[in-house]
């Protein structure tokens, strides 16, 4: 365990050493739980992003996408139940002054016991939760003797719920302004939507809505890098279907997600499935795609069967009908009429699928050269498809003309792909370089490239080099990230 921690930590360093992640407002000692995406770190997000939005948008002839805003009319939380609902238990030390989340203190303190003991103490955890108990949380906490981490004392506050979205006000006058809040979600803008898209689109049960975009929750205890942060952004896509037939679509899209997870490089070894004991009042099916993270098997993908709780929720609460005719049905010899739609979820965290390619890439690797001496490199072993640099153009020398060479090739293969141009340094320290930042591919231009228009290109996985015809670069890395 200590040797995935330190892994992990060296993770983090290489994502801020080479321009994926920075600690947000770093120079002012940062904000905790909220970080910025780097020159790299952005080019990768986007190539993940596009690469879902291409698989909902592009590939399904009944999926369209849409960009809701971040500001909704305040109801809209009322009947999706955040108001009142979207709270987690929390409990305060009173002799350090920190706030915990009581499930994750009670997990921690789990992981010192025997395993026999720690699991009927979850069990007797989520019992409580279930009904809401929380005296008999502070309860279970204090009569294990659970302690705060930082005064090691027992002296604790009642527990109580806390509110996970962010508000704010929207007006010219404070006094006068209204309170609204930063949406803790992306999928309401979808449901207030549906009317809307339906009719434009002149869509025809079933169809999906697909959206990307920030989420903000005010998370107590934010922690594991960006696995689990403030402002992060969704990748949601809700699935319209008639009533009866949602678990044949619940079962399509928890096959089909889990495809795709593997299709942008993640080992199917490396995903699982976990099934929702613990239902949310509104769903009939839901369950978790994990991946095994270096802290442990969580959460990557949620696929929720979510019933018809959220339109006929907005239905209720705006007293607009949200509805769908379905004359299809006449030609299936079943009555026809109105009906509101089931939905069947999926969201991911971009983060988290960020995270998980980043945990996936990062490797150290050691041999020993001919001569007997140990040589090493750290490689980022990003797929090359979604590698923000996918080609590195290097000529050997400043001078004699390699530059020009190089830069004539970087003008070709630029509009096609993400291009990196060095001229600085001897070339093994640009190939180190370009393995840490995860280049998957570096040309070499040099004095025989004037002689026979060839180019050594190198491959980042296995250092291979061979020699091919300058005129064919731009032919073989299209080929490769295709």
């Amino acid at each position: 365990m200590a040797n995935e921690i330190n892994h992990f930590q060296e993770i983090i360093s290489h994502c801020k050493e080479y321009g994926y992640i920075f600690q947000s407002s770093e120079l002012y000692d940062g904000l905790s739980a909220v970080y910025d995406y780097g020159q790299m770190g952005a080019q990768l997000k986007k190539n993940l992003r596009d690469e879902w939005w291409k698989s909902m948008t592009q590939l399904h002839d009944n999926i369209v996408g849409i960009d809701a805003a971040i500001f909704m009319h305040p109801t809209v939380w009322k009947a999706s139940g955040h108001v009142d609902n979207f709270s987690d238990p929390m409990i305060d030390n009173k002799d350090s002054n920190k706030r915990y989340r009581v499930d994750h203190l009670i997990e921690a303190h789990v992981e010192t016991l025997e395993k026999s003991v720690g699991e009927a103490l979850i069990a007797e955890m989520d019992q409580l939760l279930s009904k809401d108990d929380l005296a008999g949380l502070k309860n279970l906490i204090t009569s294990n003797n659970i302690k705060c981490s930082i005064s090691k004392t027992c002296n604790w506050t009642d527990v109580r719920q806390f509110n996970l979205m962010f508000s704010t006000q929207i007006g010219s006058v404070a006094e006068e302004a209204d309170t609204i809040y930063l949406r803790p979600e992306t999928a309401q803008g979808i449901f207030v939507n549906f009317l809307n898209v339906q009719k434009t689109g002149r869509m025809k049960m079933p169809f999906g809505i697909a959206q990307t975009g920030k989420a903000f929750r005010n998370e107590i205890v934010a922690r594991q890098f960006i696995f689990r942060m403030r402002e992060f952004e969704q990748m949601e896509m809700q699935f319209f279907v008639r009533p009866g037939t949602q678990k044949e679509w619940y079962n399509y899209w928890k096959e089909t997600r889990k495809k795709w997870l593997e299709s942008i490089g993640i080992p199917a070894e490396k995903l699982r499935y976990h099934d929702h004991i613990k239902l949310a009042h509104y769903a009939d099916a839901a369950l978790d795609i994990e991946f095994e993270f270096p802290f442990g098997w969580k959460e990557l993908e949620g696929i929720h069967s979510r019933t018809d709780y959220d339109l006929s929720q907005h239905q209720q609460y705006s007293k607009k009908k949200i509805q769908y005719y379905d004359n299809d049905l006449n030609e299936e010899g079943k009555p026809y009429g109105n009906y509101t739609p089931f939905v069947v979820e999926t969201s991911v965290g971009l983060d988290r699928l960020f995270l998980t390619v980043i945990s996936l890439s990062y490797q150290e690797e050691k041999w020993k050269k001919e001569d007997g001496t140990e040589d090493s490199r750290v490689v980022m072993k990003i797929p090359p498809k979604i590698a923000p640099t996918k080609l590195a153009i290097l000529p050997l020398l400043k001078k004699d003309g390699l530059p020009e060479i190089a830069r004539e090739l970087l003008n070709e293969c630029k509009p096609h792909f993400h291009c990196f141009y060095e001229e600085k340094d001897a070339i093994g320290k640009r190939y180190r370089r370009m393995d840490a930042i995860g280049t998957p591919f570096c040309v070499t231009i040099d004095h025989q490239t004037k002689e026979d228009n060839t180019v050594t290109i190198r491959f980042r996985d296995t250092m291979e080099q061979i020699r091919i015809p300058i005129t064919e670069v731009k032919k073989l890395i299209l080929e490769k990230i295709s």
